[in-house]
């Protein structure tokens, strides 16, 4: 297990994982897992494929939950809160835990709808706070002077990095504190990529962010702190600059100067 970094966090947002292991039935995903994501920073999980980072990932707002025959020891904790503690609504973590895919995943209905649906689910109805939220997340996510005169258009009409970006937005809309985002640039080419890394690097300032990434380069541009993975298990945690420059692990070093993985 890896000694986690000392903090002080009292940021809203702060993601506490203790021992955590996970199974697909009888096979062990994630093994003593031990890791901390703290708010207003971008923390990157990377390693070989199949080691568990996307696993950890969707232990963080109970997505493998959908998935029959998982089971989770070990405890996960936001802001102190056990989030598989048995009154936990699962429907109230996932507006507190957003996530972002693989691959852009636009609602097939208006620019517009596709922000104001998470909103309408919790209770907004007036056009005009819906309207203002709509604006406010497609600026957050810097959409709105490429969309502001094609709200009615269908998300679906958008370019692969602009429809990543509204996906963006309409993860905000629901005030999370912490947004998941699970290799956001993998389907996309290198000019949607710089927007969603710049993106990223501005998010941080209201958010937690946790990203699963191959592209160590973008671990590098976009995170403060950096996870290694290796099946199963975090092999280790540290300040990004520490990971890619002086790794106090071997296996870390094999992997980031490209000897394996």
């Amino acid at each position: 297990m890896v000694a986690e970094p000392e903090t002080t966090s009292t940021a809203a947002g702060r993601v506490q994982a203790t021992g955590v292991d996970f199974y697909y039935g009888q096979f062990r995903a994630l093994k003593e897992v031990s890791l901390t994501a703290e708010p207003h920073q971008v923390t990157a999980l990377i390693g070989p494929s199949g080691c568990g980072k996307s696993t950890f990932l969707r232990c963080l707002n109970r997505m493998n939950d959908l998935i029959d025959g998982t089971r989770l020891t070990g405890k996960v904790t936001i802001d102190g809160h056990d989030i598989y503690g048995p009154d936990v609504d699962v429907v109230e973590l996932r507006k507190a835990v957003g996530m972002v895919f693989q691959k852009p995943n636009p609602f097939p209905m208006s620019i517009y709808d596709n922000i104001a649906f998470g909103p309408r689910v919790h209770g907004v109805r007036r056009k005009s706070d819906l309207d203002e939220i709509v604006e406010r997340c497609l600026t957050k996510a810097a959409l709105w002077t490429e969309v502001s005169d094609k709200l009615t258009q269908s998300g679906l009409s958008l370019s692969g990095g602009q429809q990543q970006r509204l996906c963006i937005a309409r993860t905000i809309a629901v005030d999370p504190e912490i947004i998941l985002m699970d290799e956001p640039c993998s389907a996309l080419d290198p000019v949607a990529t710089a927007k969603i890394e710049d993106l990223i690097l501005e998010l941080k300032d209201n958010y937690t962010i946790v990203i699963v990434t191959h592209n160590m380069q973008q671990a590098q541009r976009t995170s403060d702190m950096t996870a290694f993975f290796m099946e199963g298990r975090v092999e280790e945690l540290a300040p990004t600059q520490d990971i890619f420059l002086n790794p106090r692990n071997q296996k870390t070093e094999d992997y980031i100067s490209g000897r394996f993985g």
